[in-house]
């Protein structure tokens, strides 16, 4: 089971906004994005707050997707306070099966077995709607998850049950500033 490209650098897994590459640049400047994951045994939701969890299932054949960070102590730091640790979600380290960015995605070779820092809400763990900013967000990350490989049937089946597709125009424009301020900084909306 590998742990990372170096001793002092978490391997992240992002499952919800931070899909979006370009969020993970802002808060994490010198984060390095190298491959895709899937996080077996848990499924994907919108919580209570309006944020993406991931939450144990009793179905074996549940899975979650998502991209692979490595992170910097100081990176990790800023990601902490962006997703509102201690108040809106908690650190554990999981294993996931992993395909190195350039294997090709999920199913194209065989994965590694590796820990990865998954943030995780135990206490919010319903389905809810997301919030309107949030969809904004997760848009933006849906792109960059299907360049990645995150299979487009997944997508589907998924997050689309929670993430509508948003068309541009004025309603985009209302949201992408107030989504843009808070990709990079927590709020304690309880």
């Amino acid at each position: 089971m590998s742990t990372g490209p170096n001793p002092n650098t978490t391997l992240y897994f992002g499952y919800g906004s931070n899909l979006w590459k370009q969020q993970m640049s802002l808060r994490c400047p010198t984060s390095t994005h190298l491959g895709l994951a899937r996080l077996s045994g848990f499924t994907w939701l919108i919580n209570a707050r309006g944020y993406a969890n991931v939450v144990a299932s009793a179905r074996p054949s549940d899975a979650v997707y998502g991209l692979v960070y490595g992170l910097a102590p100081a990176d990790e730091a800023r990601l902490d306070a962006s997703e509102g640790v201690p108040l809106a979600y908690t650190k554990e380290y999981m294993v996931v099966e992993f395909w190195p960015r350039g294997d090709g995605g999920a199913g194209a070779a065989e994965p590694e077995r590796v820990q990865v820092l998954v943030y995780i809400d135990r206490k919010r763990t319903r389905g809810a709607q997301a919030k309107v900013e949030y969809v904004y967000r997760m848009n933006m990350g849906i792109v960059d998850a299907v360049r990645e490989g995150v299979p487009g049937d997944y997508i589907q089946r998924v997050l689309r049950r929670y993430i509508p597709k948003m068309e541009h125009g004025e309603e985009v424009e209302r949201v992408r500033e107030r989504a843009e301020s808070q990709a990079l900084e927590f709020e304690d909306e309880s």
